[in-house]
């Protein structure tokens, strides 16, 4: 054999380096199609990028590469279906992940989240949240580090869910109204030094919890599709409201917008923390059904596994079932007003207010439309939350937004 190079190889590979070349501006684009699932084969990322079959290949590989997608080449053809069947896109089961942390009034969770928004794994919850920030994220974090050294996967970084809005961009969580924290509380730069501190690798970034629940929902859940989503949902103390605008997480000019919870729905209703009266926020949560529904909050079981109790078990007695259609009277009057103000393409309700659309759909859809300007013109999908941890999987997506800007970066 001679020892000359063929000349053929040598061509095919730099076709293949210009390909790559080319299309490397299209990696994170090519990524977060395959992350949220609009990119399931290799012909649709062609056309979805715009670019050539070559060069959507070279893309592909390359992110495969990076151990953040799978590339099967010899899929099954489906049944009927004539022609060779493109490529499948996947992400990767066994790639790197993100710790995405949550905090409620009645607790914490930790958990590794994929791409893709799949949780890998999930520590136990704590029921106890220190009046100290530093102490709840130190043991929050520790949850996330044994995860991590537990299954032996990479991290990107890592991501917080507060039940409070957290002002931008000093990362200060305002208004903690349900826990002990003080207001004003620097979480971003107190859960990053934990991170740090426990060697866990990657940026860490915090937001509202409902605002991450809106993101998650808009790339993984009942929001995909929508262009303007409007996200309210009412976990185990309060409301909160999340708005998606053109495919893009809207929190305002410094991070607070939508505070949904303080739109009065009964003028004569209960004090609010706000300093108003009969607020969403003290008119539609786990608290306010319990009250109207004449039960006591008991010391064992949460406010709201307390609500999806009796909504689920208890729903043919006279009591809950009045109390369930008077927070569905006054949470449609909430989301009447923010179709007027907002105009959304599609509502996605989760928390409690998820279990009241469940318990009477058409109860709330009448509210709506009955109240809001363009209701009787054909109304606004209202849809139950499609995630069961959105908050997290909205955590772990702030970790993930440098890859997908930049898949070049991921650790290795």
């Amino acid at each position: 054999m001679s020892g000359k190079a063929d000349p053929r190889a040598a061509g095919e590979g730099t076709t293949s380096r210009t390909r790559l070349d080319r299309g490397r501006g299209a990696l994170g684009p090519a990524l977060e199609l395959v992350h949220t699932g609009r990119a399931p084969t290799r012909a649709v990322l062609t056309a979805e990028l715009g670019v050539t079959r070559a060069t959507a290949g070279a893309v592909a590989a390359e992110l495969e590469a990076l151990g953040l997608i799978r590339v099967d080449a010899r899929p099954g053809a489906a049944a009927g279906s004539q022609g060779r069947p493109s490529h499948r896109l996947s992400v990767a089961e066994d790639g790197p992940v993100a710790l995405a942390a949550q905090i409620h009034a009645d607790g914490f969770r930790a958990a590794l989240v994929g791409l893709g928004g799949r949780i890998v794994a999930t520590a136990p919850g704590c029921e106890v949240v220190d009046a100290d920030p530093a102490k709840v994220l130190g043991s929050v974090v520790e949850a996330g580090a044994e995860l991590l050294s537990r299954t032996g996967r990479r991290c990107v970084g890592a991501g917080l869910a507060v039940p409070s809005a957290v002002a931008e961009p000093e990362g200060l969580a305002l208004n903690p109204l349900h826990l002990a924290w003080p207001a004003g509380a620097p979480v971003r730069e107190i859960f990053a030094r934990q991170v740090r501190a426990a060697g866990i690798e990657g940026p860490a970034f915090a937001a509202n919890d409902v605002n991450l629940a809106a993101l998650a929902e808009h790339r993984h859940g009942a929001g995909r599709g929508a262009r303007d989503l409007l996200c309210v949902a009412t976990g185990h103390r309060g409301v909160g409201g999340a708005l998606v605008l053109d495919g893009r997480l809207h929190t305002g000019s410094s991070g607070l917008a939508l505070e949904v919870g303080h739109l009065a729905v009964n003028p004569e209703g209960r004090p609010c923390h706000c300093g108003s009266r009969g607020c969403l926020d003290v008119e539609t949560d786990p608290l306010a059904f319990l009250t109207a529904a004449g039960r006591e909050p008991g010391p064992d079981v949460s406010l709201l596994q307390r609500s999806y109790d009796l909504i689920r078990d208890h729903y043919a007695d006279p009591a809950v079932r009045t109390a369930t259609e008077t927070l569905i009277d006054r949470l449609g009057l909430g989301l009447a007003g923010l179709v007027n103000i907002l105009n959304p393409d599609r509502i996605v309700l989760g928390g409690l207010h998820r279990a009241l659309l469940d318990a009477d759909p058409e109860r709330l859809r009448a509210v709506v439309a009955g109240r809001s300007l363009w209701g009787q013109s054909g109304g606004v999908p209202i849809l139950p939350c499609g995630l069961d941890h959105n908050s997290l999987v909205g955590a772990a997506e702030l970790a993930w937004q440098p890859v997908l800007d930049d898949p070049l970066g991921v650790p290795a």
